[in-house]
C-alpha cells in the first residue's frame, strides 16, 4: 500500500499499585506528566493531554498505525516505573497497577476530552 493513513486517538487510564497516593507532591506529578509526554512521543504516539490525580493518570494521545495498544501501554507503564524509582528513597517500591483502561475518542471530541 503506497499510502496509509490512521486517525485514531485513545483516552488511557492507568493507576498505582492499590490505589497509593504516590504523586501528592505536585513537581513530582508534573515531571511524571513530562516523562509521559515524552515517552509516547519516542513511540509514535504523540500525547494531546496528560493528567491525573495522586494515584493515577489520564492520557490522550493519537495511535501511530503500526503499532499495537498494549505493547505501547506495557512499554510506557515499564519505561514511567524504573523512571520514578530513581526520584528518591519514597518511590524506590513503586508499582503500577496491572491493567489499564483505554477507550478511542473520536476526532471531533478530542479538543473536549484534552480539556
Amino acid at each position: 500500500m503506497a499510502q496509509s493513513l490512521a486517525q485514531v486517538h485513545l483516552h488511557l487510564v492507568f493507576s498505582t499499585k492499590n490505589r497509593v497516593a504516590s504523586f501528592r507532591d505536585m513537581r513530582i506529578r508534573d515531571e511524571l506528566h513530562a516523562y509521559l509526554a515524552t515517552t509516547f512521543k519516542a513511540h509514535g504516539a504523540p500525547a494531546h493531554t496528560i493528567g491525573g490525580t495522586a494515584d493515577h493518570v489520564h492520557a490522550l494521545f493519537s495511535l501511530p498505525r503500526d503499532c499495537e495498544i498494549a505493547a505501547l501501554v506495557a512499554n510506557v507503564k515499564r519505561s514511567s516505573s524504573m523512571w520514578i524509582k530513581t526520584k528518591g528513597s519514597g518511590y524506590e517500591s513503586f508499582h503500577w497497577q496491572n491493567g489499564y483502561g483505554v477507550f478511542s475518542v473520536s476526532h471531533s471530541h478530542v479538543d473536549k476530552v484534552a480539556a
